[in-house]
């Protein structure tokens, strides 16, 4: 079984594959553009853990580091499998897959976002509704299968940990509305 990757990792590596994106931009405001949003990321990531968290990527090569001849720079780089490990963590893309036997168990994410991150809030709405989670008000989604590692990875993505709450629900009281809904009878 693969281990799981931390938030703080997988965006990691999103930042890193950021370096394509330039490659793909055409005109010299799209790098700013990119570049920017890059450097606030980059700078909102403990550095301790920025640390341990490239030793870890390095360790399972999905990166490399290239250094400088003589030595004063390194350069990370991903790999192949680091590549591909993003496409996993795509936001846009990005979907709860189905439980082989489902446990009878909703997972309902809540989340209170002061009005100063509202874009933060509006995309965090968006990529639950994307991912398929039931929406039940404005700012309380649920689903009924295991999705932590998705959630982990959204809200660190955007930044929101302090506002959001996830939590295991054995019984919701429109529970047969939401089994409809999802197709599990």
């Amino acid at each position: 079984m693969a281990r799981k990757l931390s938030p703080t990792t997988q965006k990691i590596l999103l930042l890193l594959a950021t370096g394509v994106l330039l490659g793909f931009s055409g005109s010299p405001r799209g790098y700013f553009k990119i570049l920017e949003a890059v450097a606030k990321d980059w700078k909102a990531i403990n550095q301790e853990e920025l640390k341990r968290a490239i030793r870890r990527l390095y360790k399972s090569k999905m990166v490399s580091m290239i250094e400088n001849s003589d030595g004063s720079e390194t350069m990370i780089v991903l790999t192949s499998k680091g590549k591909e490990k993003i496409l996993t963590f795509d936001l846009d893309k990005m979907v709860i897959k189905p439980m082989k036997k489902w446990d009878h168990k909703w997972r309902v994410v809540l989340f209170d976002v002061p009005e100063k991150f509202r874009k933060g809030r509006d995309a965090l709405r968006t990529a639950l509704k994307k991912m398929g989670f039931y929406e039940y008000q404005k700012s309380v989604f649920a689903h009924p299968f295991e999705c932590q590692n998705e959630i982990d990875f959204v809200v660190e993505y955007f930044q929101l940990k302090p506002w959001v709450r996830v939590m295991v629900a054995e019984s919701l009281d429109n529970a047969l509305h939401l089994k409809k809904h999802f197709k599990l009878i």
